[in-house]
C-alpha cells in the first residue's frame, strides 16, 4: 500500500512538473512568438475573420433568398356575418346572422426571392471588399506596434538585469571600501565624515538595487504579457543589452529609399478615401429603381376539427410568380441632403489623407533623427562610461592615500553611477529607435505572412 501511495505521488509530482513550460528567446524568436501568439495579435486576425464573413454577408444579400411560412389558425370565437334575410327567405328588410368559414386551417408556404437590380447592392459589394483590405492594413499596424512593443519589453528586461548587475557589483565594492575605511578610522588613519559618506552612498546603492529588482520582475511581466504566455512563466532571455545594441547600429536604414505603398498609415488612409467615395456611390444609388423577382408555392387545408395530419384531409395549392419595382420618386430633398452630407465626407477625407501623407514624412525624418541621436548618444555615453571608471579609480586610489576628501570620493562615485544607468539606456535607446524606424518604414514587410488560418 505504502509503495501504490509513493508511486502515486510521484505520477501526480510529475505530471505537474510536465504541465509547468519554460520559454527560451532570442529577440528574432520572441517577435516571431508574439506575432502569433499575442493577444492583439489573436484578435486582430479575428477581426479579419469578421470581415471576411461581414462581405459574404453583403453577397449573399443578392443571391436567392428562400423562405418557409408554416400557419395554423383556431377561430375560438368565428366572426359572425350578417346577410340580407331574403336571401335565406326571410321577410324582406331583414337580416340572418351566417358564420363563413372552417374553424381551423393551415397553410404551408414557400418563397423564394431573388434580386435583380439594386444600385446600392452593387456599392455594397465593393465596400465590403474595401472593409476587407482595411482590415487586413489595420492587422498589418497592430503586428507591426506587436513587433516594436516585443522589442521593447524584451530590451526592458535586458535594461533592469544590467541593472541588477551593476548595482550588485557597485554594492560589493562600496561595502569593501566601507570596511576598508572603517578599519582606517578605528585606527586612526581615517576621519569619521569619510565612514559617513561611504555608508551613505552604500545605503543608496542598497535602495536602487531593491528598487532595480523589482522592476527586473515588472519588466519580465510585462513582457510575457507581449507574447501573449501567463506573466508567471520562467522566460530565458538569450540576447545580451550589448549584442542587440551592435546589432542595432546600421546607419544604412536611415538612407532606404522609401515607398509611401509600404506605409501601412497610408494604405489605413487610403481605404479611409475609398470608403468615403463609395458612401457617395450609394447616397447616389439610391434614386435609382430597385427591381426583386419572387416565386412562392403554397398549400392549406380547412375543417372544423384538427385534422392536419390525417391522411384523408384535402389540401389545396397555390403559387405566384411576381416581379416588383421600388421607383424613388421624391424625398423633398431627403436623398439630396444624404449626398451632400456623403460629398463633404469625402473633401474631409481627402484633406486628411493629404495631412495623413505628410505626417508620415514627418514621423520618416523624426524617426531618422531620433535613431541617428540614440547612436551618437550611445558612443558618447561609452566614452563617459571608460572616463567615469578611470576618475573613479584615481579618486579612490587618492582616497586610500590621503590626498583627496571623501566628498570628492563620492561625488567621483555618483558620477562613475550616473554614467553607468546613462549607458544602458541608451543602448535599450539605440534598440528602440531602430524599431521604430523600421515600423515607419515597413522593413519587416509583415503583410507577407498568413496569419489567416491560426486562433
Amino acid at each position: 500500500m505504502r509503495k501504490l501511495t509513493i508511486i502515486a505521488i510521484l505520477l501526480i509530482s510529475s505530471l505537474g512538473f510536465s504541465q509547468e513550460r519554460n520559454y527560451s528567446f532570442s529577440m528574432e524568436e520572441a517577435v516571431n512568438f508574439a506575432l502569433d501568439s499575442s493577444y492583439t495579435a489573436i484578435n486582430s486576425r479575428r477581426e479579419i475573420a469578421k470581415s471576411i464573413k461581414k462581405k459574404w454577408e453583403t453577397t449573399a444579400a443578392g443571391l436567392p433568398q428562400i423562405d418557409g411560412v408554416v400557419d395554423y389558425q383556431n377561430q375560438l370565437k368565428q366572426p359572425v356575418t350578417l346577410i340580407p334575410g331574403e336571401i335565406a327567405g326571410g321577410a324582406p328588410g331583414s337580416f340572418v346572422p351566417v358564420v363563413f368559414g372552417t374553424k381551423q386551417n393551415m397553410s404551408l408556404t414557400g418563397t423564394l426571392t431573388q434580386l435583380i437590380f439594386d444600385g446600392s447592392y452593387l456599392v455594397g459589394l465593393k465596400a465590403a471588399k474595401v472593409f476587407v483590405d482595411y482590415n487586413e492594413n489595420t492587422n498589418e499596424k497592430t503586428l507591426l506596434e506587436v513587433r516594436k512593443g516585443v522589442i521593447n519589453a524584451y530590451g526592458s528586461v535586458l535594461l533592469t538585469q544590467e541593472s541588477v548587475a551593476i548595482f550588485e557589483k557597485n554594492l560589493a565594492t562600496l561595502k569593501d571600501n566601507l570596511k576598508e575605511t572603517q578599519a582606517m578610522y578605528d585606527n586612526g588613519f581615517a576621519e569619521e565624515e569619510d565612514v559617513e559618506q561611504l555608508q551613505i552612498t552604500t545605503s543608496q546603492i542598497q535602495n536602487q538595487l531593491s528598487n532595480s529588482e523589482r522592476m527586473e520582475s515588472i519588466a519580465k511581466q510585462m513582457l510575457n504579457l507581449a507574447l501573449g504566455i501567463p506573466v508567471d512563466a520562467e522566460v530565458n532571455l538569450e540576447d545580451s543589452l550589448e549584442t542587440l545594441t551592435t546589432e542595432s547600429i546600421a546607419l544604412a536604414l536611415t538612407e532606404t529609399e522609401f515607398n509611401f505603398e509600404n506605409n501601412v498609415d497610408y494604405r489605413i488612409a487610403q481605404n479611409l478615401t475609398e470608403q468615403r467615395e463609395l458612401e457617395l456611390k450609394l447616397e447616389k444609388s439610391k434614386a435609382l429603381p430597385s427591381i426583386n423577382g419572387f416565386v412562392n408555392y403554397g398549400t392549406s387545408a380547412f375543417d372544423n376539427e384538427f385534422v392536419f395530419f390525417d391522411s384523408e384531409t384535402s389540401w389545396f395549392q397555390s403559387s405566384v410568380l411576381g416581379v416588383s419595382m421600388n421607383i424613388p420618386i421624391f424625398s423633398s430633398l431627403q436623398r439630396s441632403a444624404r449626398t451632400q452630407q456623403a460629398k463633404i465626407a469625402l473633401e474631409q477625407s481627402k484633406t486628411d489623407f493629404v495631412q495623413a501623407t505628410q505626417q508620415i514624412n514627418l514621423d520618416l525624418e523624426r524617426a531618422k533623427s531620433n535613431y541617428k541621436f540614440a547612436i551618437e548618444n550611445y558612443q558618447t555615453a561609452e566614452s563617459n562610461l571608460k572616463l567615469a571608471e578611470r576618475i573613479e579609480s584615481k579618486n579612490l586610489i587618492k582616497h586610500r592615500e590621503g590626498i583627496t576628501t571623501s566628498f570628492d570620493l563620492r561625488q567621483a562615485q555618483t558620477q562613475l553611477y550616473t554614467a553607468q544607468q546613462e549607458y544602458i539606456n541608451s543602448m535599450l535607446d539605440v534598440i528602440d529607435t531602430k524599431a521604430t524606424l523600421e515600423t515607419v518604414l515597413n522593413t519587416p514587410q509583415l503583410s507577407n505572412r498568413d496569419y489567416s488560418e491560426k486562433n
